[in-house]
């Protein structure tokens, strides 16, 4: 309790340059890298969800060979320096390539295999929160992350109980499925824009929280190349694979040019603001505290098992992606799960007689993958 209360924004000390509450007041070409970053996260994504080339080389050929010539040497004597950089970027990588195998590989869409998304996810959140916990005990300088300074609070604690909530709740996973048109999304309904607007709440509070002055771009660039593009087409309903592609191509980024953001002349560096950090984890914990209570609400209202069903195919929003995105036998699986029809579920037509397929482990009268 004496250590939360002497945490509070009056014991931060102020840096030495002029700030806009949250980040220092930068210069015009600061402004225009996050828009550069941002966009270029978001179009190698576009680039890796529509052609193989691109997942051989950004995911394949270039990990392989920095791996071996670089990475290992890159980041000592630099803020990337640390543990959470490292096992960022292969837990990041083998999540996306476990999507690219949906892509790829049709028959890989099963009950066990639809477990890796919902688990590598789980994994990148907990690595997280672990982080945050770890920081609350830092003052100043973190010798752990090659000096950077960091400003350990009741934020932390705050924010690392929000990461657990939004934690558990994740459901749904079951639904899984690739766009029939030529997008190849890999479309995840149960994630929806409240759990999103959640996520990228603690997300972007754990990254201010404990590598502030990576902030400007490993959150506020990064979270807005996943989540601006869900609202077009090109990924609609598939966040999670444009989450798992930008974090991949930017943490690959930061291992290979550890300076750029944080020692080069687009480095844009945190307030330091005891109070912008008090209030962002308090917004990421208040957010996902609500989010939690209405997926529970919803779970035991509608007896929805979140292991084995949607939680939210029944809303609008996961019925029109259903409409447009899913093939019939996806349709068919899904109302099977609410033991329903596409048709009353309003998922669209499906022909008269048609069942759930054999490809994907259905048969009339029974959902699929269960």
């Amino acid at each position: 309790m004496i250590q939360l209360l002497s945490l509070m924004p009056g014991a931060i000390t102020p840096p030495d340059y002029p700030s806009l509450f949250f980040f220092e007041v930068g210069d015009w070409w600061d402004y225009l890298a996050l828009i550069l970053v941002t966009a270029g996260l978001a179009g190698g994504a576009w680039l890796i969800q529509r052609y193989k080339w691109a997942v051989i080389v950004f995911f394949i050929a270039v990990p392989v060979l920095l791996t071996i010539f670089w990475w290992p040497y890159s980041t000592e004597g630099t803020t990337t320096a640390g543990w959470f950089p490292i096992v960022k970027q292969y837990s990041a990588l083998l999540g996306s390539l476990s999507l690219v195998g949906l892509q790829y590989f049709p028959k890989l869409r099963n009950r066990w295999y639809l477990l890796l998304p919902p688990l590598l996810l789980a994994v990148n959140i907990l690595e997280a929160v672990v982080r945050d916990f770890q920081v609350y005990s830092v003052q100043g300088f973190d010798p752990n992350q090659g000096g950077m300074v960091t400003w350990g609070g009741s934020w932390n604690i705050m924010n690392g109980i929000a990461g657990i909530l939004n934690l558990l709740a994740i459901s749904g996973w079951i639904g899984i499925y690739i766009a029939k048109d030529k997008s190849k999304a890999t479309v995840w309904g149960d994630l929806t824009l409240p759990w999103i607007i959640g996520y990228d709440l603690w997300n972007l509070a754990f990254v201010y929280n404990c590598i502030s002055d990576h902030a400007w771009y490993s959150g506020v660039a990064l979270l807005a190349s996943c989540t601006i593009p869900i609202f077009f087409g090109m990924a609609k309903g598939a966040w999670i694979q444009y989450r798992a592609y930008t974090l991949t191509l930017w943490t690959a980024f930061v291992l290979t040019f550890p300076t750029f953001t944080n020692g080069s002349i687009f480095e844009h560096r945190s307030s330091h603001n005891g109070t912008a950090l008090f209030l962002i984890s308090f917004a990421s914990l208040a957010w996902n505290l609500g989010v939690f209570i209405w997926h529970y609400y919803r779970v035991f209202k509608l007896h929805r098992n979140p292991a084995k069903m949607e939680v939210y195919s029944d809303l609008p929003s996961y019925v029109e992606l259903l409409r447009d995105r899913a093939t019939d036998e996806i349709k068919l699986e899904h109302a099977a799960r609410l033991g329903s029809t596409p048709e009353k579920l309003g998922y669209g037509p499906v022909a008269a007689g048609a069942t759930s397929g054999p490809a994907s482990g259905g048969r009339a009268g029974r959902p699929p993958l269960e």
